[in-house]
């Protein structure tokens, strides 16, 4: 049975492109630095956000925590947005693996505030760990998008104080999408940044850090640190060059998915959608006096062939991709209907 997968992003399944390149990718071992796929990767990604280099990694969350990782050192402290990825979605990762303190700020929409940001930086003080590094995140996971203003403000007052950027670009590319601009406009407000490629970009495994030459050669050394050295890994990387080089291109087709969603929902008798937060693929809303338990309703749509998780803090969020197209979404609306 096929599924309509509304649960993420990252449930997309590798193009037949996709697995035919892994089936025929050139390989070595990457341990040894010599996997020419992954070598072809790594200079494209470093080119598409501006900086001199980058890294493959297995995971979005190996990425942060590695950048974490490298730019501090035990007993420093980072500056976060109490709703972000690295604090929400990472396990507590920076105490175990950096030993560093979080000091979270509260955005607005989740989007840090520049004085506040200024604020949160800790003095000279023998009371006071040392403020080291910024993280940043855009796009967001409640769907919005930071302006570059906003960014490239912290970005100023980060240098001011010889602190450190980096940027969860997960999904940087949804963001460019949406702000009309190259991923490498966005990066270039950060000293690195990590963004995925099995986000909406349909490669099944894998992510990307870019950075200076010095940061990364650190860097790889951490992530061999943690076990994240892999050898023949070509095989993946393969997928990750269409990833960049096509899928990046289509992201506008779920953002406009995303809208296309939200119109039809709203459509549904007692469903309330925050549509000012639809930048780009997700879609948030809630249902008043459903007639039945949020896990029955989840239960009901998997019956139908619809994949969706459950409220979040009251919240339901259905997410578009590249597996999803607008018959499904008049489908899934038709079948949400009927249980109203």
């Amino acid at each position: 049975m096929r599924y309509i997968d509304f649960r993420s992003d990252t449930v997309t399944i590798p193009t037949e492109e996709m697995r035919k390149a892994m089936a025929e990718a050139v390989v070595g071992d990457d341990v040894y630095g010599d996997d020419p796929t992954v070598i072809e990767l790594e200079t494209l990604a470093a080119d598409l956000m501006g900086k001199e280099a980058a890294m493959f990694v297995p995971s979005g969350t190996m990425g942060n925590q590695l950048a974490i990782m490298t730019h501090t050192r035990r007993g420093d402290e980072i500056i976060v947005e109490e709703s972000c990825h690295i604090v929400e979605h990472e396990v507590g990762a920076v105490a175990v693996l950096s030993g560093v303190n979080l000091r979270t700020v509260k955005g607005i929409n989740s989007i840090l505030q520049p004085k506040d940001v200024e604020a949160a930086i800790r003095e000279e003080d023998i009371h006071h760990p040392e403020t080291t590094l910024i993280c940043m995140e855009n796009a967001l996971s409640n769907g919005r998008v930071v302006p570059l203003e906003n960014m490239q403000q912290i970005y100023h007052i980060a240098k001011k104080h010889n602190i450190a950027v980096h940027l969860d670009g997960a999904r940087i590319f949804n963001a460019a999408a949406y702000l009309n601009v190259e991923a490498k406009d966005i990066a270039a407000y950060t000293d690195t940044v990590m963004f995925c490629l099995s986000k909406g970009l349909c490669a099944p495994i894998g992510s990307m850090v870019a950075g200076s030459k010095s940061f990364i050669s650190k860097a790889k050394k951490n992530r061999k640190l943690i076990g994240g050295g892999m050898r023949q890994s070509g095989i993946l990387a393969a997928a990750g060059l269409i990833a960049l080089k096509d899928m990046t291109k289509r992201l506008h087709i779920d953002h406009e998915n995303a809208k296309y969603l939200a119109d039809k929902l709203s459509e549904l008798p007692g469903v309330k959608v925050d549509k000012d937060s639809i930048h780009i693929n997700m879609v948030f809303f809630t249902i008043d006096n459903l007639k039945m338990s949020d896990a029955e309703f989840i239960d009901k749509l998997y019956e139908k062939g619809i994949k969706a998780n459950g409220a979040y803090r009251g919240v339901l969020r259905f997410v578009t991709n590249n597996d999803v197209a607008r018959k499904d979404i008049d489908y899934a609306m038709d079948c949400i209907n009927v249980l109203l």
